[in-house]
């Protein structure tokens, strides 16, 4: 099945393979997931989009020195390895570069400057996710099925 095998039930996680947009059609949109951390959320929302096809990048406002361990073992359960990733800082090159801005449920007017808003502001989406940060795995769990799910719906909006 590859790395979005789903050894959940179907009504926990959507279907994982309904579509792989790539650069040869034209729908690869680049995605940037932005938490304060950068330890949990974002990196599993970058890692979900990328396996989507997006070109996703994740960033912090504030970010913390490693990704959440129990992030890194739920997403390890999908295939995915965020053992060797770094939380990274947010930069004005990856606010313009990017053509959707995803904050992840964090108040980014309380942790960003103004400048950074201001060119955030058109490309702005907003998810309202809990942080996995001091969880239990189960409530990590049902955090990264949110996530893929919102990725999933992010994805048919790049399509139009």
């Amino acid at each position: 099945m590859g790395v979005l095998q789903n050894n959940e039930p179907e009504d926990q996680e959507p279907g994982h393979k309904r579509f792989q947009p790539s650069r040869e059609d034209g729908l690869m949109k680049k995605v940037l997931f932005v938490c304060v951390e950068n330890a949990g959320r974002s990196q599993m929302a970058e890692a979900i989009a990328s396996a989507y096809g997006l070109e996703a990048s994740s960033a912090g406002t504030i970010p913390a020195a490693a990704v959440n361990p129990t992030v890194v073992e739920v997403m390890k359960e999908r295939g995915f390895n965020l053992a060797s990733n770094k939380p990274k800082m947010l930069t004005t090159q990856m606010i313009e570069d990017a053509d959707y801005i995803v904050t992840m449920g964090c108040k980014v007017e309380d942790v960003c400057p103004k400048p950074l808003i201001v060119k955030m502001e058109k490309k702005l989406v907003d998810w309202h996710i809990d942080d996995p940060k001091g969880k239990p795995i189960e409530e990590v769990r049902k955090i990264r099925s949110t996530i893929m799910k919102q990725v999933i719906e992010l994805l048919s909006k790049t399509k139009q």
